[in-house]
């Protein structure tokens, strides 16, 4: 009996912070109608040039520029680059989600990569709602080196009432609500951390399923391709993976055929492993990269 009150007491803290939060997001959403243009202009402004950087680094280019970001009208971005490149579209896409994502920027969106030469569109997708409303084309085609320049248009519903801020008791309700799912998911993630066998790789612990890598008191999240590439490497230490494998079990399985998207996603990894001395992915040129743990 007292088994069956405590389930009960677990299940109303789960759905009481389940409330809050659903009622914290309510207010969230319809705290600003409308953002501050100027600042939502200098951070996609900031957003477009961390992508242009992408795109270069993709092509080992570390040393033309990118062009000043252009704002052609509201919610209308092109940015351009000094040198002809090649784009991928795999790159483009999960680099400007990603990078959005973590702007905040708006999720709806239509991205156009025009050929400066002759001035049309080479390549387009857009982004809009539910993620079945896509439409990503050509995916895995690489376009060839020319002069680009990408587009970017967000696709935004104004209020005509313009700016509208709830009084304070609201922001204390939002704030005690926020504060309250934190902690609850907080919880439930470090509960299933501690119920998940992670992957011992140096000083880190990975755990696959979680997409997240655990040193000391610290957490680093992962992408879904990130983790499949940890997985092929935590299975086979200080050996050497081909190029080819990689690419078929973290790419051509799924649909999806790349080439230089391997690489950009290998120099994150590097990154988010270099807490660790004793862990390093090494690259034998031409072959393929094998994890060294010493």
């Amino acid at each position: 009996m007292k088994f069956f009150s405590y389930n009960i007491k677990q299940n109303h803290r789960k759905l009481f912070g389940l409330l809050f939060i659903i009622f914290g997001s309510l207010i969230l959403s319809g705290f600003y109608q409308k953002e501050n243009p100027s600042y939502f202009s200098e951070r996609v402004k900031i957003a477009l040039r961390d992508i242009g950087n992408t795109l270069l680094l993709a092509e080992n280019d570390s040393t033309s520029l990118i062009l000043p970001v252009k704002e052609v009208k509201d919610y209308e971005y092109i940015v351009s680059f000094q040198n002809e490149l090649y784009i991928e579209p795999d790159v483009l896409v999960h680099s400007i989600k990603s990078t959005f994502s973590a702007s905040n920027l708006p999720e709806d969106y239509i991205i156009e990569v025009i050929d400066c030469s002759i001035k049309e569109v080479a390549y387009s997708y857009q982004i809009m709602g539910p993620k079945e409303n896509d439409i990503i084309p050509c995916s895995g085609r690489t376009l060839p080196s020319s002069c680009y320049k990408i587009r970017v248009l967000f696709l935004i519903k104004e209020s005509a009432s313009g700016s509208k801020i709830y009084p304070i008791s609201a922001l204390v309700l939002l704030l005690v609500s926020l504060s309250t799912g934190f902690i609850f998911f907080r919880k439930k993630k470090n509960n299933s951390i501690n119920a998940t066998t992670g992957i011992e790789l140096g000083k880190f612990k990975f755990y696959y399923e979680l997409q997240l890598l655990k040193i000391e008191k610290s957490q680093i999240n992962l992408t879904s391709k990130e983790s499949e590439i940890l997985k092929i490497f935590s299975q086979n230490p200080n050996q050497l993976i081909k190029r080819e494998r990689l690419i078929k079990e973290v790419w051509e399985d799924h649909g999806i055929v790349v080439g230089r998207s391997l690489d950009m996603f290998i120099s994150k990894l590097r990154k988010k492993l270099n807490t660790d001395s004793s862990v390093k992915i090494i690259n034998v040129h031409g072959v393929g990269y094998k994890i060294e743990i010493s």
